[in-house]
């Protein structure tokens, strides 16, 4: 067996192991519970759901498949944006299943509306050998780019996880299995992939799943999560396309940010890092020099597993991976602080 192989069995064994850990008697406690925030609800035709992204344009969550490949729509109805727990379930509409992409996962995607646009990171889940970047337009839903971002047929571990874009249209896309980020330009050319030795702290266990969740602040930078070993990173972008993009670590305070996963930013001194068991409000008075963990928020549905988070007229909902029952329901939970 390769090492490379080996990796990816281990990152395998080990999300098995803490799954079937879990009694079923716990699970159907949980699922009995109700949240004490609003909760959207919704049918789907698969298990595992990565990321939902409120579109405000459309009035609907757009939410990425991470079981085969695509992307789908949940629609709300007006009565479903009151404070209380309705037992409504909304039903998801496939929108993308791109037969190119078959049998990849659409893992965190992001919306420019200034370009109407949906980009969408793509990776082989299973076996961490492929990874891309697609671009969709939003009203018709055609293919505009797909970037390969690793080289086809290698032995390199590599999966994309997460995206976002600044001003100017560029796309940076995290890789969760080999420590970096592509850049890729407006037009879908890869434009170099920036690594740093601050991707990978010591310890193989700490680099399962290494660099996840990002945002570009308003001010010019990234905000980049690292999975395991929960570590902050602000990146300062250098002009032209050279990759010579400043790594810095964030120092946190106040708490752990270790199994964060997805990012939003609520504000420009404000984020929210979603992830298990745990999401967390974190704070900056500095330009993200420092930062400090000013609140908590726990769904209680730990089961499910947050992967992400997005913000609907002001409010933050974070998407739980993993649906339940013969009809695949899947939520979005409320998260107050």
């Amino acid at each position: 067996m390769s090492s490379s192989s080996f990796c990816s069995c281990r990152f395998t064994a080990v999300i098995f192991l803490v799954i079937s850990a879990v009694p079923v008697a716990y699970i159907v406690s949980l699922e009995r519970a109700v949240p004490s925030t609003h909760v959207f609800s919704y049918h789907s035709s698969g298990f595992l759901r990565e990321c939902a992204k409120w579109d405000d344009v459309g009035r609907r969550f757009l939410v990425s498949y991470m079981d085969g490949g695509g992307i789908g729509e949940v629609v709300p109805r007006d009565s479903d944006d009151g404070d209380d727990n309705s037992e409504d379930v909304m039903e998801e509409v496939t929108l993308v299943k791109d037969v190119n992409l078959g049998g990849n996962a659409s893992a965190g995607i992001v919306i420019d509306r200034d370009r109407n646009r949906l980009l969408v990171a793509v990776g082989d889940l299973v076996g961490n050998h492929y990874s891309a970047l697609a671009a969709y337009d939003l009203s018709t839903w055609r293919r505009i780019f797909l970037t390969e971002l690793s080289v086809r047929h290698s032995k390199e571990i590599t999966f994309a996880d997460d995206v976002t874009f600044d001003t100017e249209g560029n796309a940076y896309v995290t890789d969760a299995r080999g420590n970096k980020i592509w850049k890729v330009d407006v037009n879908g050319k890869l434009v170099y992939t920036l690594k740093s030795p601050l991707f990978t702290p010591p310890g193989w266990f700490d680099n399962i799943v290494s660099l996840n969740g990002i945002v570009y602040h308003p001010d010019g930078f990234l905000i980049v999560i690292h999975t395991i070993s929960g570590l902050l990173y602000k990146i300062d972008l250098a002009d032209g396309d050279i990759g010579n993009d400043k790594v810095s670590v964030i120092k946190v305070t106040n708490g752990t940010l270790r199994f964060g996963d997805g990012l939003e930013i609520l504000s420009p001194t404000k984020i929210v890092v979603a992830g298990n068991p745990y999401t967390k409000l974190v704070e900056s008075s500095d330009g993200w020099r420092t930062a400090s963990v000013t609140g908590w928020f726990g769904s209680g549905m730990y089961h499910r597993l947050i992967s992400a988070a997005t913000i609907k007229e002001g409010r933050v909902y974070l998407t739980h991976v993993v649906g339940f029952g013969s009809k695949k329901r899947h939520i979005l939970v409320e998260a107050v602080f």
